[in-house]
């Protein structure tokens, strides 16, 4: 398990993490999302002992990182995929890897495999694409057989099957009851692939919970409503107290009545419907109702709509 603590790193120019404190678990995916600039790299890096923090602090298993006798057996990772010495093939640098962590040989064989690289593990690294350098760097975190992993923008580069397959694998580990992180800026990757979500912005934590439970806090939600008869629809829908919009020639959007109560009201008036379709807020619509007031980077809305 990851535990933080009151975690708090300041710079010269502010603080990049600022009094965190929450629990990674294991047997679960724990997506760890947040804007650019959140704080997110910075608490990574401080709790595989990279970075010291200003204050507070993090223990991986109950020690802290620098503390473990053989971290590579205990905490995988992966933070950048391209740190990789080019001239290397995929199967000597987890070799080395292996021999500096006092890992078994065969490990190799068995990571390539699994990452599906057994066929290029004599390529050199640098002929590699970013996808295959994903699955190197997701490989060498597997190596010692960890029970804590971390990884951090794993699916970059990784074409659609790529990506499939690492959601398969993060959900696999977890269910090995492994403690699985991943940090990601795909909403929807992060939607089909986390069970609990840590949401960070401007270096302050903004919700730690089940990520279906985030969801639904916050999904206010519509309903999609097609029929041939809007005009005397809507006004019995508004008399109910639910907000109505005109979609369209035939559709309406009706926010504040659920499906089952909209059918009743229109067929106790004779309203026949063609469409009644929920239509929840995602992740994404979440993230962004969250971090709103939190963006370092902003472009001008207006511009953007004029576009």
């Amino acid at each position: 398990m990851i535990t933080v603590h009151r975690l708090t790193k300041s710079y010269r120019a502010g603080r990049a993490v600022d009094d965190v404190t929450f629990e990674v678990r294991p047997g679960r995916v724990t997506g760890f999302l947040g804007p650019n600039g959140a704080g997110k790299s910075s608490t990574i890096r401080m709790i595989l002992g990279l970075d010291t923090p200003t204050s507070g602090h993090v223990l991986v298993n109950g020690k802290p990182f620098r503390a473990l006798e053989r971290p590579l057996r205990e905490v995988g990772a992966l933070l950048d995929a391209t740190a990789i010495h080019g001239g290397r093939s995929a199967r000597h640098h987890l070799r080395w890897l292996a021999q500096a962590g006092g890992v078994a040989p065969s490990r190799v064989g068995e990571v390539l495999d699994r990452t599906g690289l057994a066929e290029v593990r004599d390529r050199r690294v640098k002929s590699f694409s970013l996808g295959m350098k994903q699955r190197l760097g997701i490989a060498a975190a597997l190596l010692g057989d960890p029970g804590v992993l971390i990884f951090d923008e794993p699916v970059n580069g990784l074409d659609p099957d790529g990506v499939h397959w690492a959601r398969r694998l993060f959900r696999s580990l977890a269910e090995e009851g492994r403690t699985v992180l991943v940090s990601s800026h795909l909403m929807s990757e992060m939607q089909l692939t986390a069970d609990h979500v840590l949401v960070l912005a401007r270096g302050r934590l903004l919700a730690d919970c089940v990520l279906a439970d985030l969801v639904r806090s916050h999904a206010g939600g519509d309903v999609l409503v097609r029929t041939a008869h809007q005009a005397v629809l809507a006004p019995l829908l508004s008399a109910r107290g639910a907000a109505v919009a005109s979609h369209g020639a035939d559709s309406l959007v009706v926010t504040g009545l659920e499906p089952t109560d909209i059918a009743g009201i229109a067929a106790a008036h004779g309203v026949a419907l063609s469409e009644l379709t929920p239509r929840r807020a995602s992740l994404e619509d979440v993230f962004r109702e969250l971090t709103e007031a939190h963006l370092q980077y902003r472009t001008d809305a207006r511009q953007e709509n004029a576009r």
